[in-house]
């Protein structure tokens, strides 16, 4: 009995039978694709933090958006800052009001508005203190300094030396002399000098 189950046991299995033939494809169709198997993915959180936090950080930049926007409507409607005009510009105004008065005005009036008008844009232009100096004062004081030629400083001597014979020694106090004061200081204003005479 023993004999026979070890000779079963030796005896070889029966071959695997083999699978059919595949049934061969027609000649130029290509092979058909396998399936693909991916493995079952986990998903995806893309809520890394808490709700809350979101929401504050949406509130703020709502909140620095809204400050922008602000200021840049506030930079948009400010108007552009004005410059204040040069003293030559006001100088030459206050001349050309003046200029009605020549013949109206007499000439001790007319020569200190004219040399009124002539100081300030001095001292406003060159910083040097015209309107407390007196005459001799103002001309020591330019007669050295670069920023007059000599055909302004003697425009200057000579304008000044007919203003203060109208005002002390009431000299040449005739209409004329209003004009000549005021083309002389048109001229200086102006800066307009050939060969020391003023154009």
């Amino acid at each position: 009995m023993f004999a026979l189950l070890a000779a079963i046991k030796a005896a070889p299995s029966p071959p695997a039978p083999l699978p059919p033939a595949a049934t061969p494809l027609p000649v130029g169709t290509p092979a058909p694709t396998p399936p693909l198997i991916r493995p079952e993915e986990a998903p995806v959180d893309y809520w890394q933090h808490p709700t809350w936090v979101y929401v504050v950080a949406g509130v703020v930049a709502a909140v620095l958006l809204a400050v922008l926007a602000y200021y840049l409507i506030k930079w948009a409607r400010t108007p552009a800052p004005v410059m204040p005009p040069r003293p030559r510009t006001i100088a030459l105004a206050e001349l050309e009001r003046l200029r009605p008065e020549t013949n109206a005005l007499d000439p001790y009036a007319f020569s200190i508005a004219v040399s009124d008008v002539l100081r300030r844009y001095i001292e406003a232009q060159y910083l040097v203190p015209a309107l407390e100096q007196t005459s001799p004062e103002f001309l020591a004081a330019i007669a050295k300094d670069v920023h007059f030629s000599p055909a302004e400083r003697r425009l200057l001597g000579d304008f000044l030396e007919v203003c203060d014979q109208i005002k002390f020694a009431r000299v040449g106090a005739d209409l004329t002399v209003n004009e000549t004061l005021l083309q002389r200081a048109f001229a200086f204003v102006r800066g307009g000098f050939v060969e020391g005479v003023a154009v």
